[in-house]
C-alpha cells in the first residue's frame, strides 16, 4: 500500500494572503501544494500565528474546494518574536517531539517556501537532524502566471549518503586535510595515521581545548600550527597563532607574559602589557610544556578558559579574550596531578581531547618517507637537487631503524642529521662514506646524551640480568643464552612497551611476514627464561 503524503509547513502571511476573488489569479504556495496534478497531499500540518487565524481558516476552506481529500490541521504557534532563532527553534522542537510520526504508513515533507527565513531554517535543521523523519519540499511559481497554472514542487533529500559524488567530495576534502596535517608525507605507521585522522575530525568540529602529549621533538608544536592553518583556511579562526614554551616562563614574569600587566604593577613594569592570552583573541594559543606552569598561573588559566575573561597583573578590571587552546606536554600530567604539581580541575578541563604522539623510534616504518621528505625540502631550500645512492640509503635506514638509534631528540635529531648529509653531499649525491661518518656522529651524540647506543644498551642489559637472576642461575646459563638475553634485555630497558621492544628486535624479519606479532614473539622468548614484561619493568 502506498504511503500517505503529509506536509508540514507555515502559512505565508504575504504569499498565501488575499481575501477577494482575485486571490485565485495569484500564485499561492500552500494552495499550489494541493493542486499538483500528480500528487495527493493527504494531510497538511499548517502553523500560523494567532493573529493570522482568519487567513488560516480561509486558506483551509480554499484547500477543501480544490482538494477535498486533504485534511488540514491548523496549528497556532504564538511567538513573542518570530525573528528570534532560539524561540522559533524551541517552539518548533517542542511540537515535533510531541508529534506521533508513523513512517511505516506516511511520508513527511517539510515545506520551506513559506514562513520567515528563521522558520525555514528551523524546519531545515529539524529535517537534517532527523527530528522530522522526511525530506524538504520547495514550491515554485510558474514562469508566466496563467490562470490554472500552479507552478512546480521539488523534494530535497538531505541524506547525503545517497549522493555518491557529494560523499566522494567530502572524503577527498578530509583526505586532503589529513595530508595537510602530515605535510604531505605518506606516513606508514597505522597507529599514527589513525591518530591524525581523528585529530583532523576534532579540529574541524570542535573549539574545545586539546592536549598533545609526547616526548620532546615528537612534533607537537608543528602539529598545533598545522591545525591552526587548517582551521584558518576553513574560516574557523581569524586571530593569530600564538605559541609559548611554558618552560621558559619563571617567577612573576610568567603571569605577566601570559595575562599581561598594568603599568607600575611591579618593579620594571614601565608600560601596560597586553599578554599572550589577549594577543591570541580570536585565534589559537599553543602552550607547550604546560606542566611547567606554576599553580597560580594554572588557576588563572583555568578561569580564562572557562569564562573567556581574566585579570591582568595589577589590574582592577578583567579583560576578555576568546581563543582556542592547544596544550603540549612531555610529562604524564596524571602523575603531576597525583603529586600535587598540576591542578586536577585544569587537567580535567584540557583533557577532553588528549592525544599522545609517538616518538620517532616508535615509528620505524615512517623513517624512510620522512628522510625522503627532508632531503627534498632541505635541498629545495638550499637550491640544490640532492639524492642518496642506493647503498648509502640502505645503510642509513638500516641504522636509523635499529636499536642502536634511539632518536632521543626525535624529529629534531633526524632533521639535523639529514641537514648535515644534504649540506655535505658533493655533486648532489649522498654516498656511503658520508653516511658512515654521519652514523659515527650520531652514535657519539647519543652516547654523550646517555641514549641507547651500543655501550649503554649492553650495560643496561647486564644490569637487568643481574637484577632478574641470582648468581647461581647466571652461572648455570650458557654463555650464548646469556649474551643473547642480555642484548634483548638491553632493548627492553629502553622501550616503553613490549610492542615497541618487539618492533626493534624483529624489524628486519617483520617485513617478510604476512602476519606481524612482534610482541607475541618477544613474550614467548622471555617466557623461556621465566620472564614477563611486568617483571622486567619492575626490575628496571
Amino acid at each position: 500500500m502506498a504511503k500517505k503524503h503529509v506536509v508540514i509547513g507555515y502559512i505565508g502571511s504575504q504569499l498565501d494572503g488575499g481575501l477577494g476573488a482575485g486571490r485565485w489569479e495569484k500564485w499561492r504556495p500552500t494552495i499550489s501544494l494541493v493542486a499538483q496534478p500528480d500528487v495527493v497531499v493527504h494531510r497538511l500540518e499548517l502553523f500560523h500565528a494567532p493573529q493570522h487565524l482568519s487567513l488560516a481558516r480561509l486558506l483551509s476552506e480554499d484547500i477543501a474546494k480544490l482538494s477535498p481529500e486533504t485534511e488540514v490541521r491548523l496549528i497556532p504557534m504564538p511567538l513573542d518574536d518570530p525573528w528570534d532563532f532560539g524561540e522559533v527553534y524551541a517552539t518548533l522542537y517542542d511540537w515535533v517531539r510531541g508529534y506521533r510520526f508513523d513512517t511505516t504508513r506516511e511520508e513527511y515533507w517539510a515545506h520551506i517556501t513559506t514562513g520567515t527565513h528563521v522558520a525555514q531554517i528551523c524546519l531545515f535543521l529539524m529535517v537534517e537532524a532527523r527530528f522530522i523523519p522526511g525530506v524538504l519540499l520547495q514550491t515554485s511559481p510558474p514562469r508566466k502566471q496563467r490562470e490554472g497554472e500552479m507552478g512546480s514542487m521539488t523534494l530535497i533529500d538531505l541524506d547525503l549518503s545517497r549522493y555518491d559524488r557529494i560523499a566522494q567530495r567530502f572524503q577527498a576534502e578530509q583526505h586532503d586535510a589529513v595530508a595537510f596535517l602530515k605535510s604531505g608525507i605518506a606516513t606508514r605507521n597505522a597507529r599514527f595515521n589513525q591518530l591524525i585522522e581523528e585529530i583532523e575530525r576534532v579540529a574541524m568540529q570542535s573549539r574545545a581545548p586539546m592536549l598533545l602529549a609526547g616526548p620532546t621533538g615528537a612534533g607537537k608544536s608543528f602539529l598545533a600550527r598545522r591545525m591552526y592553518e587548517l582551521k584558518q583556511s576553513r574560516h574557523q579562526l581569524e586571530g593569530p597563532f600564538v605559541e609559548v614554551n611554558c618552560a621558559t616562563l619563571r617567577g612573576d614574569g610568567a603571569a605577566s607574559t601570559l595575562f599581561g600587566h598594568k603599568k607600575g604593577s611591579f618593579t620594571g613594569a614601565m608600560a601596560d602589557r597586553a599578554g599572550l592570552l589577549r594577543t591570541a583573541d580570536g585565534g589559537l594559543l599553543f602552550l607547550d610544556e604546560i606542566g611547567e606552569l606554576g599553580l597560580d598561573e594554572q588557576a588563572m588559566l583555568l578561569k580564562a578558559i572557562e569564562e573567556k575573561r581574566f585579570l591582568p597583573v595589577g589590574a582592577d578590571r578583567e579583560v576578555a579574550s576568546d581563543f582556542q587552546l592547544i596544550a603540549g606536554t612531555n610529562r604524564d600530567l596524571r602523575a603531576e596531578v597525583a603529586a600535587g604539581r598540576f591542578r586536577d580541575d585544569l587537567f580535567a578541563r584540557i583533557n577532553l581531547w588528549t592525544y599522545s604522539l609517538p616518538g620517532l623510534r616508535d615509528r620505524p616504518e615512517d623513517l624512510e618517507p620522512h628522510v625522503d621528505h627532508l632531503v627534498q625540502q632541505i635541498g629545495r631550500e638550499s637550491g640544490r637537487a640532492v639524492r642518496f645512492n642506493a647503498e648509502a640509503k640502505a645503510r642509513y635506514l638500516g641504522f636509523a631503524q635499529s636499536p642502536q638509534a634511539p632518536w632521543s631528540g626525535n624529529f629534531r635529531d633526524l632533521s639535523a642529521s639529514v641537514t648535515r648529509l644534504v649540506t655535505l653531499a658533493e655533486g648532489g649525491r649522498i654516498g656511503l662514506p658520508l653516511v658512515e661518518a654521519e652514523i659515527q656522529r650520531l652514535e657519539w651524540l647519543w652516547e654523550r646524551e646517555g641514549g641507547v647506543a651500543r655501550g649503554s644498551t649492553e650495560s643496561a642489559g647486564e644490569a637487568l640480568l643481574a637484577a632478574l637472576f641470582d648468581a647461581d642461575r647466571l652461572t648455570a646459563m650458557d654463555l650464548f643464552d646469556r649474551l643473547q638475553l642480555s642484548a634483548v634485555l638491553g632493548v627492553c630497558a629502553s622501550s616503553s612497551s613490549l610492542s615497541e621492544a618487539g618492533r626493534q628486535l624483529f624489524q628486519a624479519s617483520r617485513q617478510a611476514r604476512s602476519v606481524v606479532n612482534d610482541a607475541d614473539r618477544l613474550r614467548k622468548y622471555l617466557l623461556k627464561f621465566g620472564l614477563s614484561w611486568d617483571r622486567i619493568v619492575a626490575a628496571r
